[in-house]
């Protein structure tokens, strides 16, 4: 027997359980992107700690306002063929690797989130603030937030795989 076959799935290597994550993680997102289009002045900082602020504005890019100059249309296009793109990716990884497992989760998540974002309201809400006196990062939501981390996981994944052996 090989370690593959006896190996155990990864949880989100399955259908329902990716499926739930994905819809809590959306629900998540979408709740606090509400709240902060309601209560948080536009485009004012509120310390929340040192280098830490909350700051609406709205997003006409992609994550961290890439691509802001593009039409909408095309970002929407281009945020769908990902999604199938990490789709593809999940089907197609092996069912024990649940890092890129739980990092395609979370890719999924952080797009459908700001999906919705921009067919809702025709751009996406962002409020999280890193920042000192002299520099700050872009403005981004917890979509964003699990786009990278999802990214990460995936990467990180990739490189604690053991190297193939060559067949000769």
């Amino acid at each position: 027997m090989t370690d593959l076959a006896t190996a155990r799935p990864a949880l989100f290597s399955r259908p329902l359980p990716i499926l739930i994550f994905i819809v809590i993680a959306v629900i998540l997102d979408q709740i606090v992107k509400i709240a902060v289009d309601h209560y948080l002045p536009l485009q004012e900082a509120v310390p929340v700690i040192p280098m830490l602020a909350l700051y609406r504005t709205y997003n006409l890019g992609v994550a961290f306002s890439m691509l802001s100059g593009m039409d909408g249309w095309f970002i929407v296009g281009m945020r769908l063929i990902i999604v199938a793109f990490v789709l593809y990716l999940w089907h197609r990884t092996a069912k024990d690797r649940w890092l890129a497992h739980l990092g395609y989760a979370l890719i999924i998540a952080g797009a459908i989130g700001n999906l919705i974002d921009r067919f809702a309201y025709g751009h996406v809400i962002d409020y999280i603030l890193f920042h000192t006196e002299t520099w700050s990062f872009a403005v981004f939501n917890l979509a964003d937030s699990f786009i990278t981390v999802g990214a990460g996981c995936v990467i990180l994944d990739e490189m604690l795989q053991k190297p193939k052996k060559a067949d000769h």
